[in-house]
C-alpha cells in the first residue's frame, strides 16, 4: 500500500472515531490512491457517544436503579486466575452527590449480615461508558476495597482488591419490573 493511501486510511479512521467529517485532504488522497469511497454516516456507536453528560448520567442511574448484577468472579493469587464462582449484587439505587461522586445504595449479604449500605464511589467516563471507581473504601463489617467496574449495555466487568485478596468480575444487569 502506498504511504499516501495508508495516511488517508489512518486519517479517515481517526475522523470517524472522533465523529468528525472526513477532511477534504483525505478524500483527495483516497482518489489519488485509487481508493475513493462515498462518504458514509458514522457508525451508530459514534452517534451514541454524542449524548450529553445529563443524558449519560440519567442512563447510568436508570441502569443501576433496582438492579441485580449477576455474574461470575475469580480470585487472582500469585498472578494466577482462580476458578470462577457465581456472584450477585443487589443495588437499590444510585444518587449523584457531586460532579463525579455518587452513592450506590447496595444490599450487602454475607453470613448472618444483610444490610443496605450507601457506598461512595466516583464515576469516571470513558467516552459514553461509566466506570465506577473505588479507592480504599471501607465497607460495613468488612475490609477496605478498591475497584474499577465498567458498565456497558446491561453488562459489567471489572477488577477489585481488598484486604489480602483481589479478583476479576463480570456479568449482566437486570432491573426489577415496576
Amino acid at each position: 500500500m502506498k504511504t499516501t493511501a495508508l495516511l488517508a486510511c489512518v486519517t479517515a479512521i481517526i475522523a470517524l472515531a472522533s465523529g468528525a467529517p472526513l477532511a477534504p485532504e483525505s478524500k483527495n488522497a483516497d482518489k489519488a490512491a485509487g481508493t475513493d469511497t462515498k462518504e458514509t454516516p458514522p457508525p451508530p456507536s459514534v452517534e451514541k457517544s454524542k449524548l450529553g453528560l445529563d443524558e449519560l448520567e440519567a442512563k447510568f442511574k436508570a441502569t443501576l436503579t433496582k438492579a441485580t448484577l449477576s455474574g461470575r468472579w475469580c480470585a487472582i493469587q500469585d498472578g494466577q486466575l482462580g476458578p470462577e464462582k457465581e456472584d450477585k449484587y443487589t443495588i437499590l439505587g444510585v444518587a449523584k452527590v457531586a460532579p463525579d461522586l455518587w452513592l450506590i445504595h447496595a444490599r450487602i449479604q454475607y453470613g448472618n449480615t444483610d444490610i443496605v449500605a450507601p457506598i461512595p464511589v466516583q464515576v469516571k467516563w470513558a467516552g459514553d461508558t461509566p466506570v465506577i471507581t473505588l479507592d480504599n473504601i471501607g465497607i460495613a463489617g468488612g475490609n477496605s476495597y478498591s475497584a474499577r467496574v465498567l458498565i456497558y449495555d446491561k453488562t459489567y466487568a471489572g477488577t477489585w482488591a481488598g484486604g489480602n485478596h483481589a479478583g476479576l468480575l463480570n456479568g449482566v444487569i437486570t432491573n426489577e419490573k415496576e
